[in-house]
């Protein structure tokens, strides 16, 4: 009996919420938003420049003006009037003043500009006279051929980082960058997920709580039964929403953009992954290509897919199960708010912990907030683009869902004291009390 009604339970929190239009609307706006942000600087870059700005230029140096060169944001034109009527023109933007003594006093410059300061045009104005001071500079050494040297010596350099096994065989490319941005973007949907579920447990349990259907329900399920429909009932709600991540994310990546992308430009990306690429030959960027071969790489997606869906599923159970013993333990919302930061505290320092650890993600520190269980599904997800050692991910995996049977007989403890409480708000000592008793 009990069991049948649990799964009563569990069937309707899943079609209550899964039906409703907002979950099916965010289901498939979430992707389409990702995908959105993530274009949307170079959008930004490509359409949205400004107006070319006229800058009237006094040189009492007399070393600068030839030597300036305008660009589409900024157009340098020799000043001619006073400093007052050039910057009463209103298709002037500024008036630049050089120091005479330019050359010995770095700081002799003025930009005057009834408009507001712009950083690109400040940024390129020192950004041109820092080279023609620099050039000017070395001419004082008489050196022939200075210009041809300077271009001769100037040199970029492409660093590609190589994995390497055991025996130190060269492997597969691997770009920090990428590796940071896909752990970044997987840091987040944890922390949302763990964050949104979990508060979604608890509002549905305050919620019934307040209608006294709690007291009805428990006269035919015992409490921990009715705690677990709940929990499983929400959770397959973020696993339905996973799911069809991964098929959009699954369709992308093996059908969308193979058929988009050029194939040579395909070829070139798979070759600098694969670390067989003549890097002083390729015409694509490092990290492009790295992300175009990880993009396309369905074993990669479905790798990270996997462990996405295993440490969500686990910190889900754990924080689910504190948000709902303090669901259980409280009358309304407002009294929830001071009990929360029990669940929110440590989400926050997941976090912040796997922000930080994005920087050395093999670092003692990082190590250790992977094994956490509180800390490990956020900490571990953004470390796991970086290749992190198998036995790590297995161990945390470990900790964690042994963690998830603790925290689920606590709670369960405490919740079946708790939904029969009313007229108190209770503290963290009360908890502590409710969750001793046999």
């Amino acid at each position: 009996m009990s069991q049948s009604v649990t799964s009563i339970i569990i069937r309707r929190e899943y079609m209550e919420r899964v039906t409703k239009k907002s979950f099916i609307v965010t289901t498939l706006l979430v992707p389409i938003l990702m995908l959105v942000m993530a274009l949307l600087p170079t959008a930004i870059m490509l359409f949205a420049t400004g107006d070319t700005k006229t800058i009237a230029v006094v040189d009492d140096s007399g070393l600068i003006l030839p030597h300036l060169e305008s660009t589409d944001d900024v157009r340098f034109i020799n000043a001619q009037g006073s400093q007052e009527q050039m910057l009463s023109n209103d298709s002037i933007y500024g008036v630049l003043v050089i120091d005479r003594n330019i050359i010995k006093r770095n700081s002799g410059l003025k930009l005057l500009t009834p408009n507001a300061a712009s950083v690109s045009v400040e940024s390129e104005i020192t950004g041109q006279i820092e080279k023609i001071l620099e050039t000017e500079k070395l001419k004082a050494y008489d050196i022939e051929n200075l210009d041809q040297i300077l271009s001769e010596v100037n040199t970029k350099v492409t660093l590609q980082t190589l994995r390497t096994d055991e025996s130190g065989e060269e492997g597969e490319s691997q770009s920090a960058a990428i590796s940071s941005a896909i752990g970044t973007v997987l840091n987040f949907v944890l922390y949302m997920f763990l964050l949104m579920y979990g508060s979604l447990v608890m509002n549905s349990i305050i919620e019934e709580k307040n209608n006294r259907v709690l007291e009805i329900v428990v006269s035919s399920i015992n409490p921990k039964s009715l705690m677990l429909g709940k929990i499983i009932g929400v959770g397959l709600v973020a696993l339905t929403q996973i799911a069809i991540w991964a098929v959009i994310m699954f369709g992308i990546t093996s059908f969308v953009l193979p058929s988009v992308i050029p194939a040579d430009v395909m070829a070139e990306a798979q070759a600098i992954n694969s670390g067989t690429a003549d890097m002083g030959s390729v015409s694509l960027d490092s990290d492009l290509a790295m992300a175009l071969g990880m993009f396309t790489n369905v074993g990669f997606v479905m790798k990270i897919m996997g462990l996405l869906l295993l440490f969500l599923i686990g910190g889900y159970l754990i924080y689910a199960s504190i948000f709902a013993a303090i669901g259980a333990s409280v009358d309304n919302i407002q009294d929830a708010s001071q009990l929360q930061t029990i669940g929110i505290i440590p989400i926050f320092i997941g976090l912040f912990a796997s922000l930080a650890v994005i920087a050395d993600p093999n670092s003692t520190f990082a190590m250790v907030m992977s094994l956490i269980p509180f800390t490990s599904p956020m900490v571990m997800m953004a470390r796991v683009p970086f290749d992190v050692p198998g036995w790590q991910i297995c161990l945390s995996l470990v900790l964690l869902y042994v963690t998830i049977i603790f925290m689920i007989w606590l709670a369960a403890k405490i919740y079946r004291i708790g939904i029969f409480m009313y007229g108190k708000k209770p503290t963290i000592k009360d908890l502590i009390r409710w969750a001793r008793y046999k």
